[in-house]
């Protein structure tokens, strides 16, 4: 790995790391430029994100690329109704000499999709997410560390809802961002089709490796920051918050709930990362507004009216800010 003789040249590396990284992503992944900054960022920061979309935006696609243009280890897991926990973590094992041998999971990766989390019941849910907050899991007793980096990508269908376990707020506070995918435009659409049905092949090449990227890591909790940039994103999220001193009317009026203090650690991390890819050496408030949305969507509940209104939750934090 390049050895860096100050953070400032450090980070001019990685805003121009970040430019070559979505260089080779868009070889294979047609537009899309808002959801890989917002996976990017939240890999920098070492967070696992939640991607929320219909079927057919080559979620999958887009993962695995990513995984590709940063040297890492990618792992599928399809969620269904009857997958056990064994199936993702692994199991301890008896071979011929009978003697018991542990058999690792798809979770030993460094980046893992979850694909249709929702699919399946709470307990394998569980086993998940405790890989995420561990990085480790426990068989018989046994600790053993997850590769790293590692990072969770887990995805959810909006459509279908039946015989769906979704996941408990919880639980959610655990992703970094809920990073929602839409349609392509019309002209994207065309260029996606126009690659997808010839012969062509694309080759990625790789950016970064693990060694550089946990670097980088380091050096985005390294940013300075201002206090009253902090305290923005903190009084941010305290508006979300009905009932408490410094609320919005927003919040009174439309959230049955708001969001907990990982909201405000989620913000300002993901606020100084935004700002390094963007080639600042120190984050302001229009990067913490900048990163709101994917932070905030899955921290806070409607109530009853917000949703008799159909006010949407983006709507909402566009208010608050």
């Amino acid at each position: 790995m390049t050895k860096f003789a100050s953070d400032v040249e450090a980070a001019d590396a990685l805003a121009a790391a970040y430019k070559n990284l979505k260089s080779e992503i868009s070889k294979v992944v047609i537009g899309q430029e808002d959801v890989v900054h917002q996976i990017l960022t939240a890999i920098f920061c070492h967070g696992h994100s939640l991607l929320v979309g219909v079927p057919g935006l080559a979620k999958t696609l887009l993962v695995q690329t990513i995984a590709t243009s940063l040297e890492l280890q990618f792992k599928r897991i399809q969620f269904t109704p009857d997958l056990m926990p064994s199936d993702i973590v692994g199991a301890e094992t008896m071979d011929k000499e009978r003697n018991f041998k542990f058999v690792r999971g798809p979770i030993f990766a460094n980046i893992v999709l979850a694909d249709e989390i929702n699919r399946t019941p709470p307990k394998t849910q569980a086993a998940l997410l405790e890989s995420m907050q561990e990085h480790a899991v426990t068989i018989a007793g046994q600790r053993y560390d997850l590769p790293g980096p590692f990072f969770v990508l887990a995805t959810q269908n909006p459509i279908e809802q039946e015989g769906t376990y979704p996941l408990p707020e919880a639980q959610l506070d655990r992703f970094m961002f809920n990073i929602q995918l839409t349609y392509p435009s019309f002209r994207e659409e065309v260029e996606v089709v126009k690659n997808t049905t010839s012969d062509e092949t694309r080759q990625v090449n790789k950016v970064l490796n693990a060694e550089e990227i946990a670097y980088f890591q380091h050096l985005v909790r390294r940013v300075s920051i201002v206090d009253n940039v902090i305290e923005y994103a903190v009084g941010l999220v305290n508006k979300t918050r009905p009932g408490v001193a410094g609320a919005s009317a927003v919040a009174t009026e439309f959230l049955e709930w708001g969001a907990g203090p990982r909201a405000s650690q989620f913000l300002v991390l993901g606020a100084k990362c935004h700002a390094l890819l963007n080639g600042k050496y120190s984050p302001d408030i229009d990067d913490v507004r900048a990163i709101a949305k994917p932070v905030l969507r899955h921290r806070i509940v409607r109530n009853f009216k917000a949703e008799a209104e159909g006010i949407s939750v983006d709507e909402l934090i566009e208010r608050l800010i």
